[in-house]
């Protein structure tokens, strides 16, 4: 469960403060939840509200942490939560997040030891993290590529990995902002059909309206406001509404 509590986010700038979002408040319990609105509109910044990266100004981002069987699992009342402001560190663990460009995140010299790097603090022992790091790779599809540099790597192949490192340590929820972006159609469709299969929670934040449909929920950011929020279908109806307006002004 993912909880936004009047957040808001207010950037200082030499012409006085901007309000990137607006107060926000909205409670997501979706196994997918994606978020579409043009540049600009304050939809990367409320992904990064959801595991830390960006604090609210005002306001609080809680997560929710299952007490079911597994990731994705509803909320009941001894569910704890943790608070993006006061407890930061557990919430990087539980949520994981996904750039657009994956050399943001992809930073050790070599396949297997970019994922042993995630492994870090779960698995003291060099030799035991290197076994699982390669495990991970393995059900990604990247053995192979274990001791090859991460330079060396296609664009598909590099979100990939960035992908595998970031589940390595199961988190329970995957924010992933605008994943496909960069990718051709292949490699796109590749990593679509890996996030939409995942047990985690997801919330994905992209311009391809037809990887936003598939989703459970969608919100349509613009002007740091959710202008709608409901079932992807009439979501994208709203957005493409809105992207005609601008562009006849």
């Amino acid at each position: 469960m993912i909880e936004f509590q009047h957040a808001t986010v207010v950037v200082p700038g030499p012409e006085g403060d901007t309000t990137v979002l607006h107060p926000t408040s909205l409670t997501l319990t979706e196994s997918r939840v994606s978020v579409i609105g043009a540049n600009g509109s304050g939809k990367s910044t409320l992904a990064r509200l959801i595991n830390g990266l960006v604090e609210p100004s005002s306001g609080a981002v809680r997560i929710g942490m299952s007490t079911g069987t597994g990731p994705g699992t509803g909320p009941d009342a001894s569910t704890p939560t943790l608070d993006t402001h006061t407890d930061g560190a557990a919430v990087r663990r539980a949520v994981g997040f996904v750039f657009t460009d994956p050399a943001a995140q992809l930073i050790m010299p070599t396949v297997a030891e970019d994922v042993a790097l995630s492994l870090r603090r779960r698995i003291r022992g060099k030799a035991e993290r290197r076994a699982a790091a390669l495990e991970v790779l393995d059900r990604f599809g990247l053995r192979a590529l274990a001791d090859r540099s991460v330079h060396t790597l296609s664009g598909g192949q590099k979100q990939l990995l960035a992908i595998a490192a970031v589940l390595a340590t199961d988190p329970a929820i995957l924010v992933a902002d605008e994943p496909t972006t960069l990718l051709d159609l292949r490699n796109a469709l590749r990593i679509s059909e890996l996030l939409f299969g995942l047990p985690q929670q997801l919330v994905v934040v992209t311009h391809d309206l037809d990887l936003a449909a598939r989703a459970d929920r969608t919100l349509v950011i613009a002007d740091g406001r959710v202008a709608f929020d409901g079932p992807p279908a009439e979501a994208i109806a709203h957005y493409r509404a809105i992207a005609g307006s601008a562009a006849a002004e």
